[in-house]
């Protein structure tokens, strides 16, 4: 399943920084100036599981692999961008090929990095980007809302209606600065909205850049960028040289530090639900893995993502949740203590399912 979260925001609010921890290279140029980022960097990333090793323990599995996510670094956005400002077309393109967004506002005060405002608000960062990506998907908006006018003049008058209801309901949020994810829609108005590809449909979380020193205890001025969306605040500073680090070593800083996650962990995890994935198992001794699947996919679906045959030659599904599959000691172990539940082509697959998969040949 290939699905991306772009990291965006204003130059110089440690998108770049962020991206390299994650990906734990150097890849993307991070230097105190506007559009040190240009063409977007691109970095797969695992996404950490603990409950990978608890079953490889009790399977005996010779390899562990777990899911990944894919993260894209996209230059930085200036005011104007929506009108072409700054590498503002460019940046819009690149988000449109992303399925969710990360956008990272400054809440760190080092004078010796600059910011483009000369000042540190990450609600008024947050703003500006909003507002740009608000007013590239008016102009979309309006294209389409004219043209379906247009055509509903004509033949088939009745059908343009519906686009013309849809679009002029868009239309009339994106003009009060709210973004378009924030509307309901129904079945139909959603699958003519979706065509449209607009930026403020997207699903967004903040990452707040926070000073080193503040890692574990964001301040409450920092606490609200958007009342609508889901924020984690992170030192993308200390994040970077926790990169740089060995495990143990890492673990021995943060322990000093007093905290007990990563922000890296935190943004992946938060990544991951963001784009509404979940994940489910498969554990033998050959190996143990994790495989994404969007939440609500049923059982053929799950199996289609190991192997597209197997959704035609979907049978039936052995499920088991990780924990009873862990406490219990496995599948031989499992079939005596029906804890083991036989599952068809109608099962919704649940987070933490471990799962064997009957295929016709």
């Amino acid at each position: 399943m290939s699905l991306s979260i772009g990291i965006v925001g204003l130059p110089n609010v440690g998108k770049s920084t962020l991206f390299n921890a994650l990906t734990r290279s150097h890849q993307a140029l991070a230097a105190n100036y506007p559009f040190a980022t240009i063409d977007p960097n691109v970095g797969v990333v695992e996404v950490p599981d603990e409950r990978l090793a608890k079953l490889a323990a009790v399977s005996k599995s010779k390899k562990i692999i777990p899911t990944t996510i894919e993260f894209v670094d996209i230059a930085g956005l200036v005011k104007g961008a929506s009108e072409g400002e700054g590498l503002g077309n460019k940046f819009l393109s690149h988000i449109r090929e992303v399925n969710a967004i990360v956008q990272v506002v400054r809440g760190f005060t080092d004078p010796n990095v600059l910011h483009v405002h000369n000042r540190v608000d990450p609600k008024e960062d947050a703003a500006i980007v909003n507002t740009e990506l608000t007013l590239a998907d008016l102009q979309t908006v309006e294209k389409r809302l004219k043209s379906a006018k247009t055509s509903a003049k004509g033949a088939g008058a009745k059908e343009f209606q519906s686009h013309v209801d849809a679009f002029q309901k868009v239309f009339d949020q994106l003009q009060t600065g709210e973004p378009a994810r924030n509307l309901d829609f129904t079945e139909d108005e959603l699958h003519l909205v979706k065509d449209l590809q607009l930026l403020t449909m997207k699903p967004v979380l903040y990452v707040v850049n926070i000073d080193e020193d503040k890692a574990g205890t964001p301040s409450p001025s920092q606490a609200t960028v958007d009342t609508t969306s889901s924020h984690i605040y992170i030192s993308a500073k200390l994040e970077a040289e926790l990169a740089d680090l060995s495990t143990e070593e890492a673990a021995a800083y943060l322990k000093e530090l007093g905290i007990t996650e990563t922000g890296l962990d935190k943004l992946i995890l938060a990544g991951y639900k963001l784009l509404n994935l979940i994940t489910f198992l498969t554990s033998g001794e050959p190996e143990t893995r994790a495989w994404t699947v969007k939440a609500g996919a049923k059982a053929p679906d799950a199996a289609g993502v190991i192997h597209t045959d197997f959704i035609k030659g979907f049978v039936k599904a052995d499920v088991v949740n990780w924990q009873d599959f862990v406490n219990l000691g496995g599948w031989s172990k499992l079939k005596e203590s029906g804890k083991m539940r036989l599952e068809g082509k109608e099962y919704i697959m649940q987070d933490g399912d471990v799962v064997y998969f009957h295929i016709s040949s």
